[in-house]
């Protein structure tokens, strides 16, 4: 049976270093009842009673299992909920998270790609329901989905590669739906390994106009949680 979208409890796997934006942003965009664990801080969830779970985005890189134990333990438990057949969102970090627990591939792009930019996607899946062909939405990655997991579709891409796919009920989704104006901001302004000029240009590109047009692509929120609803009860030990 069918669970209401507002009965739904989904795990909050915030990857953040400094976890409270994440939070505040997602719990704005996201209308369910988001139990938070903080996995960069070693937290994850100690069973698979959730309706869906989101994985957030994080300065970390998902390949740095030596330097940061609390990676592979993340990508395990993301692993175990996909087999239970949770429906999963991973953001950014959470995208490239969800892709290797699923058997694909990341790698490190040797550029970035930072600020609102376009990205189109193909019209075949319901998490872009009301979302143009061809949409903006702030990026800031330096890592990239390189091979899709077995089995997985391709569902929007830009020049740089891969912003989202499917595989059964888990997503992945390289852009940011959940930013506001001050995260893009705050985002931007510590990457001290951008070119100056380059960092200004992407902190003049962060204004209102921007803003209203990438707020379309908040609409996948609602749609994964239409989605997760629709998939049946909670999964559990």
């Amino acid at each position: 049976m069918d669970t209401s979208m507002a009965d739904l409890r989904i795990a909050l796997l915030n990857a953040a270093h400094d976890p409270a934006d994440t939070a505040r942003n997602f719990r704005r965009e996201v209308d369910a009842d988001l139990a938070e664990f903080h996995v960069a801080g070693g937290e994850l969830p100690d069973s698979y009673d959730f309706d869906a779970v989101i994985v957030t985005g994080s300065r970390s890189s998902v390949y740095w299992d030596d330097e940061q134990e609390w990676i592979a333990p993340a990508r395990e438990w993301v692993a175990d909920a996909d087999r239970r057949g949770l429906p999963i969102l991973g953001v950014c970090f959470g995208h490239q998270l969800v892709a290797e627990a699923l058997g694909g591939t990341v790698d490190d792009m040797e550029e970035y790609e930072i600020g609102y930019r376009s990205v189109a996607h193909d019209g075949s899946d319901p998490l872009f329901d009301g979302v143009d062909t061809e949409f903006t939405v702030f990026t800031t990655h330096s890592d990239a989905v390189t091979e899709l997991p077995p089995g997985a579709a391709l569902l929007a891409e830009n020049e740089y590669g891969v912003h989202a796919f499917r595989r059964g009920n888990a997503y992945g989704v390289q852009f940011h739906p959940e930013y506001d104006t001050r995260t893009a901001e705050r985002v931007t302004k510590r990457k001290d390994d951008l070119a100056d000029d380059r960092k200004a240009t992407v902190l003049d590109g962060i204004d209102a106009d921007h803003y209203e047009a990438a707020c379309e692509a908040k609409r996948l929120f609602d749609n994964f949680c239409e989605l997760a609803a629709s998939a049946g009860p909670s999964a559990s030990d």
